[in-house]
């Protein structure tokens, strides 16, 4: 009496369509043709050479999947803030990028510009706020998740989720990430360096004009049109340059890190890619890490 390889004791007339060893029905799983055992399609899914982008990361089953993980934290982070007090949320003044510490009034409200941080701790009713000069690196990154009003949140977040599954579908998963996360750090470097150093940033605007222009770097090298492209950027200038309170500092510096963080994607060689751009990445990276810690040590 024939019994299954995996389960002894039970009795099987069904043969794995590969190595013909007798399996159950617990053990049979569907093939192309009949039925084949849990080892044959373990060792079929380690040898199937997985298919890949045209730019060397492996093609996403699901493009949006990453898309939607960053809009899901987005959104918590704004709930978060929403109720805990929203402009006057503690949560604002930790998160947010501020440039150098300022004295604030509690509760929100206002500030002293250049009140000493130990003046401000011996004064009542206000409340010292640290920025990246003073301690509060984790801005520079959390800042890029963080929102306030309803608006910005949802332009962001619709922005990337037109963007974020064609970039993802171009250039693999891995990539995307990385070029979101550098991205909105380069536009971190950029307001760190040139915004004033008692102004709070937020948003992530830099992250997204990041995606903009890797789209646009995607887009010549495989030439396509660029045209829709640009009468976007053009659009998004128009606005970045022309409403008050928006941070042209955090979209220029996002929008270069997209074009160059893009550039070594596209344009690594074909030869050992993912080394070069693993290289190029890398390099980009201790470059923005070497400008912010520059402007630290001009304070």
């Amino acid at each position: 009496m024939p019994t299954c390889y995996r389960h002894p004791d039970r009795e099987s007339y069904i043969r794995c369509q590969r190595c013909e060893r007798a399996i159950c029905p617990d053990c049979m799983r569907d093939a192309s043709v009949g039925f084949q055992c849990p080892s044959c399609v373990a060792e079929g899914a380690r040898t199937t050479r997985q298919a890949r982008t045209a730019y060397g990361g492996k093609r996403p089953s699901n493009p949006a999947i990453t898309s939607i993980a960053l809009i899901a934290v987005n959104v918590g982070v704004w709930l978060a803030i929403v109720v805990t007090g929203g402009r006057s949320s503690l949560l604002v003044d930790r998160l947010a990028l501020l440039v150098q510490g300022r004295c604030e009034e509690t509760g929100g409200g206002g500030y002293y510009p250049n009140a000493p941080e130990q003046a401000c701790n011996l004064q009542g009713g206000v409340t010292w706020v640290s920025g990246v000069s003073d301690g509060a690196w984790w801005q520079l990154a959390t800042s890029t998740f963080t929102h306030v009003e309803i608006w910005h949140l949802a332009f962001n977040m619709l922005a990337l989720w037109f963007l974020g599954p064609q970039l993802e579908m171009a250039i693999g998963r891995a990539r995307f990430l990385a070029l979101y996360l550098l991205s909105g750090l380069a536009g971190s470097a950029m307001v760190y360096w040139f915004t004033g150093e008692q102004v709070q940033t937020l948003g992530a605007s830099g992250a997204v004009f990041g995606l903009m222009g890797a789209l646009l770097v995607v887009a010549v090298k495989v030439g396509g049109n660029v045209s829709q492209i640009g009468v976007w950027l053009l659009i998004n200038a128009v606005i970045t340059f022309t409403l008050p309170n928006i941070s042209w500092q955090g979209h220029l510096g996002g929008f270069l890190g997209g074009l160059l963080i893009a550039a070594v994607l596209v344009y690594a060689p074909r030869q050992h890619r993912t080394t070069w751009q693993v290289a190029g990445l890398s390099l980009i990276g201790a470059l923005l890490v070497a400008a912010i810690v520059a402007r630290s040590a001009t304070f």
